[in-house]
């Protein structure tokens, strides 16, 4: 998959994009990280890219003119690939959208500075506009940086294990599992007695269930949206009655 984004401080990506998971992943060719400079695409001595709004206020406005530019010049032979403004005013991002975005081979992801964009950008330019939540952050890179991650995570190959990205937070419409590693007892906190046990349709049913708790304890919100059995309904019924 590859991913086109365009900033005006290309330095932000170097750091993230070149370690760990996300870096093994493209030497191995399963990613293409493609950041561009929007004041490459400048023609003047000043590279400028913002200019005072109309009408008055406060702050500057990213120009059209270099952000279209920068934009068709890198898209002109890949017209289907989706421009993606990261703004407060676009819908929430989740991991449906993660996964919906894991199916095309090429994302592009526009990052805005200052007060804003230029309204014909957002009207002629993008095709989608997603936010990371409902706050403000001074530019777009980190909102992209969290787009590029949990989209690439989900592509085959990209994490060591095969199915683990099936097993996150939000995947089955849950919060995950409580997890453990050595050693079995830490200042007298033990492991629980099934994950020692060796078996697997006991580990499989202690992890489901912790995983309906957790998300009642903590976001009960999205079990009422998640898509339970008729033994999981009651077994969440019952624990209610408990508490």
């Amino acid at each position: 998959m590859r991913f086109d984004v365009f900033t005006l401080l290309p330095d932000t990506f170097s750091p993230y994009l070149q370690a760990s998971i996300l870096q093994k992943a493209a030497e191995r060719g399963l990613l293409e990280f493609h950041v561009h400079n929007i004041r490459d695409y400048t023609h003047d001595r000043h590279h400028t890219t913002d200019d005072t709004p109309y009408g008055g206020g406060g702050g500057m406005v990213m120009k059209p003119e270099p952000v279209f530019e920068a934009v068709e010049s890198v898209l002109s032979t890949q017209p289907a690939c989706p421009v993606i403004l990261m703004t407060p005013q676009g819908r929430v991002f989740n991991q449906k959208i993660a996964l919906d975005l894991a199916t095309l081979p090429q994302v592009a992801l526009l990052c805005g500075r200052y007060e804003g964009i230029d309204e014909r950008i957002r009207e002629h330019l993008v095709t989608d506009e997603i936010s990371i939540g409902d706050y403000v952050l001074t530019g777009g890179e980190l909102p992209a940086l969290i787009l590029i991650d949990a989209i690439a995570r989900l592509l085959p190959g990209v994490l060591g294990d095969p199915d683990g990205a099936m097993d996150d937070s939000h995947a089955s419409g849950l919060l995950e599992y409580p997890h453990y590693t050595r050693p079995p007892e830490f200042r007298g906190w033990g492991v629980p007695e099934t994950l020692l046990s060796g078996d697997h349709g006991r580990i499989s049913r202690w992890r489901r269930e912790q995983a309906l708790l957790r998300t009642l304890h903590r976001r009960p919100d999205i079990l009422e949206k998640a898509e339970l059995s008729k033994a999981e309904q009651k077994f969440i019924e019952d624990q209610k009655r408990k508490e």
